[in-house]
């Protein structure tokens, strides 16, 4: 039912939001029940968070608009293996808001927030889409608390982003109360109660709109990296590839023993796009392998 409400503004959303998201139910995405729950007061704002599984620690982070598809199946998938702490992002799920806009850096300083109270001195780190813009911050400003990154779906300068993309966020603000309206009669209304989904329209589209370029500050990335991508994403695929070397790879034949490899790793996942990547099994066994490594 969501799938027909949500498809009309599904550009509308690109680059930020997985449209599965906002096509499931509950009862077609259920989440895992979490072991324990908390929340964090960080400057005028209370970060939700959730515990899984047992583990390695694993910093968790959703998409925008809605925590529901990244903390449904992957949540439950990367949970068998890994401690995961799922946090919901200011402005979203069970996290409050302020008047202050939302930025990766300010999100960033907020995931630094839980896991100090957390009592954790390091993670590994991995995001979606709006979720992995922020992991990438968190390794970039709290590189001390990062033991390994997985970045899924997102660009490091707007310049990575299709026309249509920047076009769509470019509109997002003149929708925002319409598309606001049709969340709020949606079921994702009673999976969070406490979101108002006009103001997480509005602050979507305020975060996304200028441009930004993070090439210099990718190059201070120390912790391993995994990029995963679709290949039919919102991403121009030459932008990968430029990622992929800022990290230092695509330098050089790794050799025949593999002895000159880079730390990190690039995974293009077939038959995806930026909205379908995060359910995409490929991902799971990707992520679970680079960690174990």
């Amino acid at each position: 039912m969501l799938r027909r409400t949500f498809v009309s503004f599904t550009l509308i959303a690109a680059a930020l939001v997985a449209a599965p998201a906002m096509a499931q139910t509950a009862k077609d995405f259920p989440m895992s029940t979490p072991s324990s729950t908390g929340r964090v007061p960080v400057d005028g704002v209370e970060i939700y968070y959730e515990i899984h599984g047992n583990g390695p620690p694993l910093v968790l982070l959703h998409g925008g608009v809605t925590p529901s598809t990244t903390f449904g199946a992957p949540l439950e998938a990367m949970a068998k293996t890994q401690q995961v702490i799922a946090i919901h992002l200011r402005g979203h799920g069970h996290s409050s808001d302020s008047e202050a806009p939302w930025s990766g850096e300010v999100m960033a300083d907020d995931v630094a927030a839980v896991l100090r109270h957390l009592g954790l001195s390091k993670a590994r780190v991995m995001g979606y889409s709006l979720g992995a813009a922020v992991a990438l911050q968190v390794a970039i400003r709290h590189p001390d608390l990062v033991e390994k990154l997985v970045s899924v779906s997102v660009a490091f300068s707007t310049e990575g982003d299709y026309p249509e993309v920047r076009q769509a966020f470019a509109e997002m603000t003149g929708k925002a109360a319409a598309i606001g309206q049709q969340l709020a009669a949606s079921p994702l209304a009673a999976l969070y109660p406490g979101v108002d989904w006009e103001r997480v329209m509005r602050k979507s589209a305020a975060m996304n709109q200028p441009e930004r370029d993070w090439s210099e500050a990718i190059k201070t990335i120390k912790a391993p990296t995994l990029l995963v991508f679709a290949d039919a994403d919102s991403i121009r695929p030459e932008h990968m590839v430029a990622f992929w070397k800022l990290l230092g790879g695509g330098q050089r034949d790794a050799g025949l023993d593999g002895s000159q490899r880079p730390a990190s790793q690039l995974s293009i996942l077939p038959g995806t796009t930026h909205y379908s990547v995060i359910e995409a099994p490929l991902l799971i066994e990707a992520a679970t392998a680079f960690l174990r490594q």
